[in-house]
């Protein structure tokens, strides 16, 4: 069976493999992407991507009802979004929340969630791995 899982990234995402290589990696998305897509040829994988709030609520509620699961990493939007995170409560298809860096280490403002009490898991700190974990939570189930 074809298991359709969709990733959203939100903002500073695109930078991957730029952006604070310390805390982040030195790898691009894309280029993991293939890897994973490599690593899972019988799951339909889609990705998308965006530095605006909106556009990852819109894509939440296009995809939120008619895919087996979605991993979202909103990164900084995590922290501050209502609106991201009723929108996870609002969607039928289960979301797992996703962060490269170990939040809970972080900044204390990194430590509070919107969407957490909306997913149904949360995998931080395993770098790019952690999209990874969350896909094979949606194809073990």
């Amino acid at each position: 069976m074809n298991q359709k899982i969709v990733i959203i990234n939100g903002p500073n995402l695109n930078l991957l493999g730029h952006r604070e290589p310390d805390i982040y990696g030195d790898q691009n998305f894309e280029s993991y992407l293939s890897q994973l897509q490599a690593l899972y040829p019988n799951v339909a994988l889609s990705f998308f991507q965006s530095n605006i709030e909106g556009e990852i609520i819109d894509q939440l509620q296009a995809v939120g009802f008619d895919c087996d699961g979605i991993i979202l990493n909103a990164a900084a939007y995590t922290h501050t979004s209502v609106g991201i995170g009723d929108a996870v409560r609002a969607i039928s298809t289960p979301v797992v929340e996703v962060h490269l860096s170990n939040t809970l280490s972080r900044e204390e403002f990194r430590h509070h969630s919107f969407i957490a009490p909306h997913a149904k898991g949360v995998i931080i700190g395993f770098g790019l791995l952690s999209y990874e974990l969350a896909l094979r939570s949606f194809i073990s189930e």
